[in-house]
């Protein structure tokens, strides 16, 4: 098959030597071309270029922005995408199942795309863009925003740098007295604080551990929104903590959550931030979400290599 291997090399677990493996075996069995990403927006134009070009998998080796920017640029095309864990938190290839070392990840990616294993499925998509795993609204990309401005730190610090950055945020960078905008779905409406738009769970790690927001957000079943409907530190860790413990968050009075979701729109007077798929996206005042069913063909990883059967 022909494969284009889209690497960020300024991604926190992507290095010069991980990089050579990764091609080495890729190109056992396929013909694969490497290029590298050097902005924002960069991965998406090397996608639009593979799907003209008539490229069978596409593969998005960095942190999870650079695969968002890799499935927006393939999605509605016949090329399948291919997931390898280049960042530091790595969301979607692990809920695939991944390992989260791109070394050991890369058998599993071959391996499907050897027996070519493509599996339709749906992503979200707000104002046009498309998102994997998530979009967070509100204070959970206030935080990321945080973070991205001391992004020299987040290849050595990681984790630690979120927490800090969720502490500080909360502390003294948010707004905790009002709530930030309204959401609408239909003639429904309720005011939040924090919304967090599902396309599939776990919603991130911590460390090793899934935070399971919702078992409802699958690749193959609309959007789950779950919006804060009060911004208090008891509501927030009673349901993240809730989270941790697996099956998601469970019903409470300051939640709202909304399963199997086709269309949303959550809208403001005043600016919010957003953030989609853990990429900072600055603060608008209208997001409009669409589930996209059938929207990409995934590579599906394999932990052992396909089998073909003996005639018999």
């Amino acid at each position: 098959m022909k494969v284009l291997l889209v690497v960020n090399s300024f991604a926190s677990s992507v290095t010069a030597r991980n990089t050579v493996i990764v091609h080495r075996r890729l190109s056992r069995d396929h013909d694969v071309e490497m290029v590298e990403t050097n902005r924002r927006g960069h991965a998406t134009r090397f996608a639009h270029d593979a799907v003209r070009r008539g490229v069978d998998v596409v593969i998005g080796f960095g942190g999870d922005g650079t695969l968002n920017e890799v499935a927006t640029g393939i999605a509605g095309s016949d090329t399948a995408l291919g997931v390898l864990p280049g960042g530091s938190t790595n969301v979607f290839a692990r809920t695939l199942g991944m390992p989260n070392d791109p070394v050991e990840a890369v058998e599993f990616l071959a391996n499907g795309i050897d027996a070519a294993d493509f599996r339709s499925i749906g992503l979200g998509q707000v104002n046009g863009r498309y998102f994997c795993f998530h979009t967070g609204i509100g204070f959970d990309a206030a935080v990321v925003e945080r973070v991205e401005k001391r992004g020299s730190l987040k290849r050595w610090l990681g984790h630690p740098l979120f927490i800090w950055a969720g502490l500080t945020t909360w502390l003294t960078g948010y707004d905790r007295r009002r709530p930030h905008f309204r959401v609408i779905e239909d003639d429904d409406i309720v005011d939040g604080y924090f919304t967090i738009v599902l396309n599939t769970s776990p919603y991130t790690y911590l460390g090793n551990r899934p935070l399971d927001l919702s078992p409802a957000a699958t690749l193959d079943r609309g959007l789950v929104a779950i919006t804060f409907t009060k911004m208090t530190s008891v509501a927030i860790l009673s349901s993240l903590t809730g989270a941790l413990r697996g099956g998601g968050v469970k019903p409470s009075a300051h939640l709202d959550v909304r399963e199997d979701v086709a269309q949303l729109i959550i809208e403001n007077e005043v600016p919010f931030p957003y953030q989609v798929d853990g990429d900072a996206l600055g603060s608008t005042t209208r997001l409009e979400f669409v589930h996209v069913p059938d929207a990409v063909k995934l590579v599906v990883p394999l932990s052992e290599p396909a089998t073909t059967p003996t005639p018999g």
